[in-house]
């Protein structure tokens, strides 16, 4: 599954555009590695993703087309949250 698609599905971020636009700018690294939105997202991939002051680690647990609300957070596992000072 393309990585602007998992961002959306999963909840992580709103709208798929905005993770399409992150990833353009070069705010969302997966294992290390600056990524593009068409990039396939794997199981047990590392997702950072910097919006803002915030920056966010994820560990992607499942990938799934599909998937209600409530069963979205078991698609990934929140790894750490932090704030930087501008």
């Amino acid at each position: 599954m393309r990585l602007d698609k998992f961002l959306k599905v999963s909840r992580i971020l709103k709208r798929r555009t905005v993770s399409k636009e992150l990833a353009l700018h070069e705010r969302i690294e997966v294992n290390g590695r600056i990524v593009k939105p068409s990039y396939d997202v794997k199981i047990d991939d590392i997702i950072k993703i910097t919006y803002g002051t915030r920056i966010l680690t994820v560990k992607v647990l499942n990938v799934m087309e599909y998937v209600r609300k409530d069963d979205a957070n078991q698609m990934y596992e929140i790894i750490d949250e932090s704030f930087r000072k501008e």
